[in-house]
């Protein structure tokens, strides 16, 4: 394992942290969450077609950079700093994957090319609620995944039945990641009645396809914003063979998915905690500035180590690409965001909490984002199964995860 990075992934951090210096500073990103479409769409066709970051981790016979996982998550903690609204997660760490280990070789062909170039962006569409199950990062009350995460009959999501022509779904799907732009939509429906109960994943283009409705939700962290999808008796085609091990894939690509948000996680903490360090050095009390005092020198120390601690996790679940290593860096990096924004609108005192400062953005996003894939026990108990750290008898093994 490489414990360095190498001069491209330092150029990568490097080009892509001088462009969102740039162009997505607090008033860009105030601005482009108020547009119909939640973010800048010309800056996200800048990033595509001068940086490539649509095709970041798309094959280069289908147009992409070729990069892997840890390229992915140097460029997703550089766009958790500035909190950049984009749909870089849900296209390129979710459909991505997806299309690649599911789809047909007709499918790649037409999809995988305008993915990475950033023209056509998509997301997963999973019942609200259950991303982190779809993706195998979280369980029942043991670890272990639950069977109808995908819903079924009176449970809801969405439901899928064959006709002579094809497909049709009906069902609805909630907290859908950039559902209400995403030009392609990859639906999670569940089919074969009770005896013979599966899930599949479908793809539909919402903008083509009658009985789709998207709306906008009020979400917490307007930076990442979501969607209800209702699906009123739509024609969708499979992604991929109907036999396919959809859950296997699903599961296979949470270590990805994990990764790439922990990264982004680490990078909004990061920088709350530089704005909270630079914030002390000038605030003044009792004729000194409140960094001098020790109580709040101890305090930022311990911010310090967590952020650390966190961005260590995911460099190592990006370099070893361990699906159980992948599930413990989101939850560290979940734990260390929401720990560093919470001081760090303590140590603001009341403008902390005030719109006109950014430091309540990040704390939003913590917050957002430990709601969507949370609670972090969940997902630490669910990596323990899956690395087997308990045995059946309950006793501790010794696990390298």
């Amino acid at each position: 394992m490489r414990t360095a990075f190498t001069e491209e992934q330092v150029e990568i951090r490097r080009t892509l942290r001088e462009a969102l210096l740039k162009r997505c500073g607090s008033d860009e990103v105030r601005a482009a969450v108020l547009t119909p479409a939640g973010h800048d769409l010309r800056l996200w066709h800048s990033l595509a077609d001068q940086l490539g970051l649509a095709g970041l981790a798309v094959q280069q016979e289908y147009g992409g950079a070729g990069c892997g996982l840890l390229e992915l998550a140097l460029a997703c903690e550089e766009a958790g700093r500035v909190l950049l609204p984009s749909p870089l997660t849900a296209t390129v760490a979710l459909t991505v994957p997806l299309v690649a280990a599911l789809g047909t070789p007709k499918q790649r062909a037409g999809l995988l090319p305008r993915l990475a170039s950033g023209r056509l962006t998509g997301t997963l569409a999973v019942p609200g609620g259950t991303l982190p199950e779809a993706l195998g990062l979280a369980g029942d009350g043991v670890g272990r995944l639950r069977a109808g995460w995908s819903g079924g009959g009176r449970a809801g999501g969405v439901q899928a039945r064959r006709t002579g022509d094809g497909w049709r779904l009906y069902g609805e799907a909630a907290q859908v990641l950039d559902g209400h732009t995403a030009g392609l939509l990859l639906v999670a429906a569940h089919t074969g009645g009770y005896a013979r109960s599966r899930t599949l994943l479908f793809a539909l283009w919402p903008e083509e396809t009658r009985g789709v409705v998207r709306t906008r939700l009020t979400a917490l962290d307007e930076t990442r914003p979501q969607a209800r999808i209702e699906l009123r008796d739509v024609e969708a085609e499979p992604l991929g063979p109907v036999d396919s091990d959809v859950r296997g894939v699903l599961a296979g690509i949470g270590g990805t998915v994990a990764t790439a948000f922990a990264a982004e996680a680490v990078g909004a903490a990061d920088r709350a905690l530089e704005r909270t360090v630079e914030y002390a050095r000038v605030r003044e009390q009792f004729g000194r500035p409140i960094g001098s005092f020790q109580a709040v020198k101890h305090r930022i120390a311990d911010l310090y180590v967590a952020v650390q601690a966190a961005r260590s996790a995911v460099y190592y679940a990006a370099w070893s690409g361990r699906p159980a290593a992948g599930g413990l860096a989101l939850a560290q990096a979940l734990e260390a965001a929401r720990v560093v924004t919470a001081e760090a609108v303590q140590l603001h005192g009341g403008i902390g909490v005030a719109w006109e400062h950014d430091v309540q953005m990040y704390f939003k996003r913590a917050a957002s984002d430990a709601l969507l894939f949370g609670p972090v026990h969940r997902l630490r108990e669910r990596a323990a199964d899956v690395a087997g750290l308990f045995d059946a008898t309950g006793s501790r093994e010794a696990v390298v995860l």
